[in-house]
């Protein structure tokens, strides 16, 4: 029932703060807001300190804002379950702590943990075991964590993108030539890259060349050679074209 009200009371709160909000704004006679609060009108003590520092409330400007305020989701999401886990993990560590504090030798005698029974549980009665034997407080503090990402993750990326974008309407130029710089060195490396890779390629040619060579005279009488000598070339095929000019025998 306590965790029921406390829940209702979330939601109430959530639901006041969204909907049709007026502001009541008070200006001078420059046009700038020297005192604003919440609602249509001024109550009595809040004219009452007004006309104390300022004056009389009639030679100021009085302006209504309205404006459409959407439920807020997330924040009410967040509250409606990291409070009562909150709350409940608390109460929780208090009573372990004073049962660690003055009954200490009784917990650590305590072994009343039933064994289970092997052979007689199917897959959901073992899976339901295995989840009652984790500890509560590691199970908490993960949904805890994991929700508090949700509320503080995507205000963090909208309060970077507002960062970067004012950062780069105001250093705008600094922004273009970095980012000249940058591509200018992607592409550099990219050139070297390729560059590295063909001499690969023609290195590995060249050492199926040689080793194309030493496969045919292998086969023959002759040394085996490395290189070509530098005063002849070396012929991997003999071939000869034939003469066109010669007739056929």
């Amino acid at each position: 029932m306590g965790l029921f009200l406390l829940e209702i009371e979330i939601f109430a709160l959530a639901a006041m703060t969204s909907g049709k909000q007026s502001i009541l704004q008070v200006l001078d006679t420059q046009g700038n807001i020297i005192h604003e609060t919440s609602g249509n009108n001024l109550s009595e003590f809040n004219k009452h300190n007004f006309e104390k520092v300022f004056g009389p409330l009639g030679k100021y400007t009085v302006r209504l804002n309205t404006h459409e305020t959407p439920f807020p989701f997330r924040a009410w999401f967040v509250a409606a379950i990291c409070i009562p886990i909150g709350a409940m993990m608390l109460f929780g560590f208090l009573v372990k702590a004073y049962l660690a504090l003055f009954h200490g030798e009784a917990l650590a005698g305590d072994d009343s943990t039933p064994a289970s029974k092997p052979g007689f549980e199917n897959n959901l009665e073992s899976t339901l075991n295995r989840i009652s034997r984790m500890n509560i407080f590691n199970i908490g503090f993960l949904i805890f964590v994991g929700v508090i990402s949700y509320w503080i993750i995507p205000n963090m990326i909208t309060y970077l993108g507002h960062i970067g974008i004012d950062l780069f309407v105001r250093f705008e130029k600094v922004f273009i030539v970095l980012g000249a710089i940058v591509v200018g060195a992607v592409l550099w490396i990219i050139y070297l890259r390729y560059l590295l890779a063909k001499k690969s390629i023609e290195s590995q040619i060249e050492i199926e060349k040689h080793r194309l060579s030493l496969e045919y005279h292998s086969q023959t009488d002759e040394p085996l050679l490395l290189e070509s000598p530098s005063n002849e070339v070396q012929k991997i095929i003999d071939y000869k074209p034939e003469d066109k000019d010669t007739p056929p025998s």
